[in-house]
């Protein structure tokens, strides 16, 4: 039981912090809640799942439902003795028609969960049908015949009568059960709460309130000034509460609103279950559930953490306030949603007249065709299929009839010519027949030999096909209509509008020293095809845009842009209809100071990386060349290299490079590359072979060599251990330009990048002298 007692004190809390919530509001946190909620909308909230009616006296169950305190007598149901729920499902009892508890639906507890269990019936089975209360949830008939609920006109539940010992109690929403201990329903905590809200809710029902200054047939009130305490129709507003003065900052506030604030009666004490005669004055954290003085004094919750009601009443408060903020941009969300449904039915629906159109302008700036107009231009497009199959038809027909007529024409003129030479063959024979007949040999012979040569020519012309058709009577046309029956089966609705702007994902959008990443889609309600993006990028200084990247991706890192520069930039879909709009324009900043390493797939093979490319050396003792990762075309920059070892005294050289410089000689020995050599004692300026500026002051371990390229000035400077090295070294820079070194097996370096430029040294200058310094 105690497990059971703990089980229930659990949910007692919430019943004690909407107690306190709603109780203890101030009146502009009370106002600013209603103005966003609707009562009207919360009725089916304050009526009992059993009944239908109005909640009465309601208990809180552990479940956090609610139910009537006649409602919970009426459902409850009388097990065996020393026999649990689970146990009477175990032994076999027979189910009984009435239990509406369905073994495959039913959320089960283990025995672990303070008494709480699913059963599929009882021994003492009900023998009435099932009710229904009026909302449509299924309960539970009374175990024993009881007359008809009046739980209005009940009074205290002293002089209810007793409940039968091993009942148990089935929530008629959840479906969960819970078994009575020996206080039976005075257990569960009654929720004043609910009770409240109820009996709000039923007042602000009733008739209008009327105005308090009408002399005679006071009108309806209108509002209620909560500084006056006085409710005003309009007329008596004007005349007696007119909006200046001292008044003008008086709050005037709806009459529902002002009696909600004239019903806030003093917070109730609440008092304990465990102990009917102690209050509630702390609360248990671990618990979380309101205890008295004597809980804490019996040790129950001695060890526990304990804080002052107050102060954990104002921190629920603050919790639930921000739970319904966040519940109330969902429903705004869900509202906004419901139009944006409403208005996709509108722009679907047909019509309100035969033959006339329906053109909405969407939320999306766009005209819809509404169901008619797309189903008449279906069957037009259809229509005019049938049409063209029609008239080839009438084409094939009409060849079919000419190859009729020219067989015909064929085979006549052969009967024709057969019967004029058949004619001709016949009367020859004939003829020599009665030739033959004749006695005269003389004359005969002086016939027979060109009689001979006839009949042996006519015999001939018989040979040479003449008794051969020229026809057959069989049409050698055969219909392929097989290509065509495929394209019918095939034939189906194409996408024939371009695509939409895409969307750029901004949180997924970023630049990383000179490079930028772009992320795109297309719209959550676009269904029309894309076949690619075009991506485009201006020069990031203002000037035109220009392609950087044409597929079917929609995420896009695009490298070597210039440092500290504004990129614009912009992508737009295309599929077979056309190319879509534009996306809204991104700008996206580069880094202001460079970040780079050294190169090793442009480096020469002697040259050793190592230290994530930034310190390098070489393996020969001839000069090899090795530049930077990134070029530099605008901007002003610094970096700094570090002489890690200097060995027998070799001539380094450092400075700018293009991209096709030679690797295999000294930096500066050709007209690609503008360098400072430099040895122990001194060093030298060198470009295409020519050396110039010959300065004291040299390096070893440990030194220092810096190089500053300033695009705005278009000048090279040099610096060793932060000094400068010499004048100017090299003016009128211009174009791509790389970091570059070149140096042998005797020396070792380090780069260093990101570095603010030098405090001695003002970029953008006009006039230029010899040295900065």
């Amino acid at each position: 039981m105690d497990a059971e007692k703990d089980d229930r004190w659990q949910y007692t809390q919430q019943l004690s912090d909407l107690s306190n919530i709603t109780t203890s509001l101030e009146l502009g946190d009370t106002i600013s809640l209603r103005s966003e909620f609707k009562m009207d909308e919360m009725e089916e909230e304050l009526k009992c799942p059993v009944c239908g009616s109005f909640f009465r006296e309601p208990i809180l169950l552990p479940c956090s439902h609610n139910i009537c305190l006649a409602c919970a007598r009426n459902i409850l149901v009388q097990t065996p003795d020393a026999e649990s729920p689970q146990s009477s499902r175990a032994s076999g009892s027979g189910l009984s028609d009435y239990d509406y508890l369905d073994l495959d639906k039913m959320s089960l507890y283990s025995e672990a969960d303070s008494g709480y269990g699913s059963y599929g019936g009882f021994v003492s089975a009900p023998t009435t049908p099932c009710q229904k209360s009026p909302n449509g949830v299924r309960v539970f008939p009374p175990a024993v015949p009881q007359p008809p609920a009046q739980h209005h006109l009940l009074g205290h539940q002293g002089s209810l009568p007793p409940i039968p010992r091993n009942s148990c109690i089935t929530c008629p929403q959840c479906h969960r059960s819970l078994n009575l201990d020996e206080r039976g329903l005075r257990g569960f905590a009654k929720n004043r709460v609910l009770e409240g809200v109820v009996d709000r809710y039923q007042q602000s029902k009733a008739a209008a309130l009327k105005c308090q200054l009408c002399e005679k047939s006071p009108k309806e009130a209108t509002v209620m000034c909560e500084q006056c305490d006085v409710f005003y129709c309009d007329p008596c507003r004007l005349r007696c509460h007119p909006p200046r003065g001292p008044l003008a900052k008086h709050r005037l506030v709806p009459p529902a609103h002002g009696r909600v604030s004239r019903r806030t009666s003093p917070r109730k004490i609440s008092t304990c279950t465990e102990h009917e005669l102690e209050n509630l004055s702390m609360y248990c954290v671990q618990c979380k559930m309101p205890v008295c003085y004597q809980c804490l004094e019996e040790g129950k919750h001695g060890t526990h953490e304990v804080k002052a009601l107050g102060a954990m009443w104002k921190l629920h408060k603050g919790q639930l306030s921000q739970a319904l903020n966040i519940l109330s941009d969902r429903a705004t969300e869900a509202k906004e949603f419901l139009v944006q449904l409403r208005n996709m039915v509108q722009h679907i629906q047909p019509a309100d007249g035969p033959g006339r159109p329906l053109l909405v302008t969407s939320g999306w700036g766009t005209l819809k065709e509404n169901g008619v107009e797309f189903e008449a231009c279906l069957v037009a497009q259809c229509d005019a299929l049938i049409d063209a199959l029609n008239r080839r038809k009438a084409q094939l027909l009409t060849r079919v009839n000419k190859e009729h007529e020219h067989k015909l024409k064929v085979v006549r003129d052969q009967i024709s010519h057969c019967t004029v030479k058949l004619r001709q063959t016949t009367g020859l024979m004939e003829y020599c027949v009665e030739v033959i007949k004749e006695n005269d040999p003389s004359g005969f012979l002086q016939i027979s030999d060109a009689l001979i040569r006839r009949v042996h020519m006519t015999e001939g012309q018989w040979g040479k096909g003449t008794l051969t058709p020229r026809m057959t009577s069989d049409f050698d046309l055969t219909l392929d209509s097989g290509p065509l029956l495929q394209t019918i089966h095939q034939l189906d609705f194409v996408q024939m509008k371009v695509p939409a702007a895409p969307m750029l994902q901004l949180e997924e959008c970023c630049t990383i020293n000179n490079s930028a990443t772009l992320s795109w889609k297309q719209p959550p309600l676009s269904t029309i095809a894309v076949d690619g993006y075009i991506l485009e990028l201006d020069d990031g200084n203002g000037g035109q845009y220009r392609e950087v990247y044409v597929g079917t991706e929609t995420i896009c890192t695009v490298d070597g842009l210039h440092y500290n520069s504004t990129y614009m930039s912009r992508v737009k879909a295309f599929n077979t209809s056309g190319v879509g709009q534009y996306s809204k324009i991104l700008a996206m900043q580069t880094s202001e100071i460079a970040w780079f390493t050294f190169d090793p797939a442009s480096a020469h093979p002697d040259i050793i990386l190592s230290n994530d490319n930034l310190t390098v050396t070489c393996n020969s003792y001839d000069d090899r060349v090795v530049m930077g990762n990134s070029g530099f075309s605008r901007g002003v920059h610094y970096w700094e290299i570090t002489v890690d070892r200097y060995d027998n005294h070799p001539d380094p050289a450092f400075g700018v490079a293009r991209g096709d410089v030679l690797k295999d000689v000294m930096l500066g020995k050709d007209d690609r590359a503008w360098a400072m050599y430099v040895d122990n004692n001194r060093s030298w300026f060198m470009h295409n072979n020519s050396h110039t500026n010959r300065t004291d002051g040299g390096v070893s371990k440990g030194a220092t060599v810096g190089v500053l390229l300033d695009f705005t000035r278009r000048v090279l400077i040099f610096l060793i251990n932060d000094e400068q090295q010499g004048p100017v070294a090299f003016e009128g820079i211009e174009g791509l330009y790389y970091p570059a070194i070149s140096l042998n097996r005797n020396v070792q370096v380090t780069l260093h990048t990101g570095l603010p430029i030098p405090d001695f040294y003002t970029p953008g200058e006009a006039d230029l002298s010899g040295s900065v310094c």
